[in-house]
């Protein structure tokens, strides 16, 4: 940027007023806020976060220099709820994602439901992921394949469930040729997010805490297989490890753990 296209030193100095008011106006919104989905409050961010981008620009200008504080972008986030303040209908949007980790496994699910239905099926769905996954969710609801995902070769990924409100229940066959069209944010109530990016972002956090713990268990490790004539924790975990795979050891002739798919 030319000299000539910098901003001023006190345009840079207004901006930084400008900082100040919104967050004073926004910290008085927040003490008189009269619940969750505020408007005011939701107004009073949005302010203070175009002052702090409009000053954090001119800094930069000016100075080549910027500031500490990252505002979330108002696209990252749900906008305020518009719906009606008692609503007399719901709507439940719910995405899961899965990932195919064992495709044999899911087909194996597959051919027992196929085996345990009467009327059979010609085609035997069961020997594709694709038939195997119809079969599967056609026999089980959402929520058992949610809750037992593992057994059916799934592996989850991330999820949410929306609660949309409504003035009144939409008729029979209404929506179905496009149910998700209608799923607007600002009727949404609550919304619950499920994803290994916030798992990821909380055990970082505790890094460090767990290398402290690893530390302090090797000194405890080392006092108590000092002791001279001793047996120490090592060697009594070693035994009981024995003696527990010995006694779980399956027979020979056994026969393999059956996956259950019933209900």
């Amino acid at each position: 940027m030319s000299d000539a296209a910098q901003p001023t030193a006190a345009e840079v100095r207004a901006a930084a007023e400008a900082v100040k008011t919104a967050l004073d106006r926004h910290l008085a919104a927040v003490e008189r806020r009269s619940g969750e989905e505020d408007p005011a409050v939701y107004d009073a961010f949005n302010q203070l976060a175009a002052a702090a981008e409009a000053y954090d620009e001119l800094l930069y200008d000016r100075y080549d220099e910027v500031t500490p504080f990252e505002i979330p972008g108002t696209e990252d986030s749900m906008p305020p709820y518009t719906g009606p303040e008692e609503p007399s209908a719901l709507s439940v949007l719910i995405r899961r994602d899965y990932s195919v980790a064992e495709p044999q496994r899911l087909m194996a699910q597959a051919r027992r439901v196929e085996a345990a239905d009467e009327e059979g099926v010609a085609a035997e769905a069961s020997g594709t992921v694709h038939g195997a996954l119809g079969l599967l969710f056609g026999e089980f609801e959402p929520d058992e394949i949610a809750s037992r995902h593992k057994e059916f070769g799934l592996e989850e990924g991330d999820s949410t469930l929306w609660v949309t409100a409504a003035d009144e229940t939409a008729d029979p066959g209404e929506w179905l040729e496009a149910p998700f069209d209608q799923a607007d944010p600002e009727l949404v109530v609550c919304r619950f997010d499920v994803s290994a990016v916030f798992d990821d972002e909380y055990d970082d956090g505790l890094d460090d805490d767990d290398e402290d713990d690893a530390d302090a268990d090797a000194d405890v490790d080392d006092e108590t297989d000092d002791d001279e004539g001793g047996v120490g924790a090592g060697e009594l975990d070693e035994d009981l490890d024995t003696d527990l795979d010995d006694d779980l050891d399956p027979d020979e002739d056994a026969e393999p753990a059956r996956l259950e798919a019933d209900r």
